[in-house]
């Protein structure tokens, strides 16, 4: 992503707000929110909207972001990439929920 989407003279700031954007484009394509409106939403929960994500929804995230990078070097514009990303999320949900594997992993971590 760095390579593609980030100038080489912007501050810091800018940096973040960049990487931030991007994260937010996975957030809203696999959990429908960013982590903003996670955070006013949820205000009594510690952490961030990734660290309650279940097992299931980490893997699937694993590869979105994967699939985002590949995006971005085709030059592939923002909102193109939060649809494609987003039906993409709701396909490996599905498969991912009736994986006996991850069945058995969600169950190990709830201990």
């Amino acid at each position: 992503m760095k390579e593609y989407l980030i100038p080489s003279q912007i501050s810091q700031k800018q940096r973040d707000f960049i990487y931030a954007d991007e994260a937010d484009i996975l957030n809203v394509a696999l959990f429908g929110i960013t982590a903003q409106e996670w955070r006013l939403q949820n205000q009594n929960k510690k952490g961030n909207l990734r660290d309650c994500a279940n097992v299931t929804q980490l893997v699937c995230l694993a590869g979105l972001e994967s699939l985002n990078a590949e995006f971005i070097r085709q030059g592939l514009p923002q909102g193109y990439r939060l649809k494609r990303l987003n039906q993409i999320a709701i396909i490996q949900m599905k498969s991912l929920s009736e994986s006996s594997s991850i069945k058995k992993l969600n169950n190990e971590t709830k201990i």
